[in-house]
């Protein structure tokens, strides 16, 4: 059974450079010049990514799949999602180790 293809794979390749929107002709002191408005980077629409994530930083491991069905099934059973659950398993360690909890 294959893999299913990840974009951390591509993280040693270099980065397509910017396209740079030109503003149409403009009059500088009686000259013809063309000047590159602000950069708009190909391959995003809007903002950086979902309003829901505004803010946020992505936290990821790596776990066995008993670990990972464990999870899942009691994050169904409680009606959660398994990102919830995560945070008040982070929010446990972080007062067992004397933290303050940081809440969603």
């Amino acid at each position: 059974m294959s893999r299913k293809p990840s974009f951390a794979n591509l993280r040693d390749r270099t980065a397509p450079e910017p396209v740079v929107a030109l503003q149409s002709t403009q009059q500088v002191a009686g000259q013809t010049t063309n000047q590159p408005s602000t950069p708009a980077l190909a391959g995003q629409g809007g903002a950086s990514g979902p309003a829901s994530r505004q803010g946020r930083k992505q936290i990821a491991g790596f776990f066995t799949p008993e670990m990972s069905f464990a999870m899942h099934t009691l994050a169904r059973r409680q009606g959660r999602s398994l990102q919830s659950l995560m945070a008040e398993a982070f929010n446990d360690v972080l007062r067992k180790h004397g933290e303050s909890p940081i809440g969603d």
